[in-house]
């Protein structure tokens, strides 16, 4: 999922079979229904409290289709690198639980300028993280409509970029009409049947690998370690950062982002807002965190099972960054020959991986939308009818998806690496740090606030385009130029202390008055933030 740094010329793979071009005829068209109007609540924006089960939505947001497709490519190339990184996957999502989705619930309503607008009503901090919101998403947006081409050429078995291109317009519109017509209960549909197919047909692929393997991890991770050239650097740490400086620190520094910036993006933290009381974000998150759990579980196994049975040089050859190993993995574990059965479970794991594309960068364009709706347009004037913010949001989503599918054509011939890197580590050095100050504490100011905001995002803009995930190595995004300066591949290990510090350098500098002032507001929302004391609840819950 984060950067991994070059890798050495292997022979090209095996093509794709003939047999898989015809997966597109078992795709599933998923209907979403619109949120009915209400005359508290707008059908493109959340409506809390939502029937369907929130935990799995959160879940099905939480693992997109770059996580998919990134991670198991990590496990598959690198091994235990991999493995840790999707351990890491999994502890950022018990940090929100534990930490952020109590607050964040009770703090929120519809986006996270909401939630920052608790303690601080000024539309100018709306303003900034509105535009947060905007830069964090749109790379992971470009990211998963960019690698639907080339999914979809793998799969059918073109490499015209033509029809790679109207793949992604195509793919992309289907989303803006998910996002704008179903609004927060259409998504969460999707969500949740994503996940359910994801986890149910990759748990059945992991089952058949194990049985290859006579029902041994032992002898799974052996034969990958055997058959991935690196022998027993395969098992070990290190492997995925070895040709940076500080393999170790590197590594660290990756994990570090991912922990702190995975679920703080906010269409995760979005979620927490539909929970109608503390209870329900609990009920919520022990639903999210085993799914979650369960994936990295699946993932794993598929990982070490597609380097195990076809080797990690067929798997690169494929995909220079083993993007295309899930699937690899998904059709080894078959056998050369194929039963009706095992070829529906592979059309079922590719429609499984189509619907995560789908339903991910639906959740995106939403979060997008409703903070351009809600924090930007709604805020301008004091009255505002709910249709016209429901109007408002349609529109947004629409402003922030087109331009998407035009950055997506652009970018899809590019490495698409530094874009989800850039994602997460702006969710770990800019939304990370804002979000713990705003909730926890007491005398920080607006002006701390905004340089969190800010400076944070500034700061890892400015670094990222010093990584050889810009420039300097065959998988960067211009590979022909070198103009690294940053010693490591992912920002994080300056730009979250960065962020953090910008906020307690912005708050000590507004003086002690203004620190005070602040102080006093946040003491009035104190309780609801922490408490629950808030929508009408009666006190706080146990």
């Amino acid at each position: 999922m984060l950067a991994h740094p070059p890798l050495p010329a292997v022979p090209t793979g095996p093509e794709p079979r003939k047999e898989n071009r015809d997966v597109l005829r078992h795709v599933p068209v998923v209907p979403v229904p619109a949120a009915p109007p209400t005359p508290t609540a707008l059908p493109a924006l959340p409506v809390p409290p939502y029937q369907s089960h929130p935990g799995l939505a959160v879940a099905g947001d939480y693992i997109s289709a770059a996580t998919v497709l990134g991670t198991g490519g990590v496990i598959a190339l690198f091994g235990y690198d991999g493995v840790v990184l999707a351990l890491s996957t999994a502890l950022s999502l018990m940090l929100l639980m534990f930490l952020l989705a109590e607050p964040l619930r009770n703090a929120g309503r519809f986006t996270m300028g909401d939630a920052l607008a608790r303690r601080m009503p000024d539309r100018t901090v709306r303003i900034a993280a509105c535009a947060v919101t905007l830069t964090a998403l749109l790379p992971l947006m470009l990211v998963q409509l960019a690698g639907t081409g080339d999914l979809l050429a793998f799969i059918l078995g073109f490499s015209g970029s033509g029809l790679k291109t109207g793949c992604i317009v195509g793919l992309g519109i289907l989303m803006i009409s998910y996002a704008a017509i179903g609004g927060m209960k259409g998504t969460a549909l999707i969500q949740i049947m994503k996940i359910v197919m994801l986890l149910g047909s990759g748990a059945v692929v992991a089952v058949l690998i194990l049985n290859r393997f006579d029902w041994s991890l032992g002898g799974l991770f052996a034969q990958a370690a055997r058959n991935s050239g690196a022998g027993s650097a395969f098992l070990g740490s290190g492997l995925q950062f070895s040709g940076g400086p500080s393999p170790r620190l590197d590594m660290i520094t990756a994990q570090l982002t991912v922990v702190l910036g995975g679920a703080c993006l906010p269409h995760i933290t979005m979620r927490m807002y539909t929970a109608g009381s503390a209870r329900q974000v609990r009920r919520s998150m022990s639903w999210a965190v085993p799914a979650v759990a369960l994936f990295v579980l699946v993932i794993t196994v598929v990982g070490f099972g597609a380097t195990a049975l076809i080797g990690r040089e067929a798997i690169a050859g494929a995909d220079p960054q083993g993007n295309t190993a899930y699937l690899l993995g998904a059709r080894a574990a078959f056998g050369a020959d194929v039963s009706t059965a095992e070829s529906f479970l592979f059309t079922t794991v590719t429609a499984a991986l189509f619907l995560t594309v789908l339903a991910s960068v639906a959740g995106m364009i939403l979060a997008c939308a409703n903070s351009l709706a809600h924090d930007v347009f709604a805020h301008r004037r004091q009255e505002l009818s709910p249709r016209r913010e429901m109007t408002l949001a349609r529109v947004s989503a629409a402003a922030v998806g087109v331009p998407a599918i035009v950055l997506a054509t652009l970018v899809q011939h590019h490495s698409l690496q530094p874009l989800v890197t850039l994602s997460f580590c702006l969710g770990a050095s800019a939304i990370a740090p804002a979000l713990v100050y705003s909730l926890f504490w007491r005398r920080y100011t607006r002006t701390g606030l905004l340089c969190t905001l800010i400076g944070g995002t500034l700061g890892t803009l400015v670094l990222m385009t010093g990584t050889n995930l810009v420039s300097g190595s065959p998988i960067s995004a211009f590979p022909d130029h070198d103009f690294t300066w940053f010693p490591f591949t992912t920002t994080g290990l300056v730009s979250v202390p960065l962020g953090f510090a910008l906020g307690w350098l912005g708050t000590v500098a507004s003086g002690r008055r203004r620190t005070e002032e602040h102080r006093r507001q946040y003491e009035t929302v104190e309780a609801w933030i922490l408490a629950g004391a808030v929508r009408g609840e009666r006190g706080t819950e146990s």
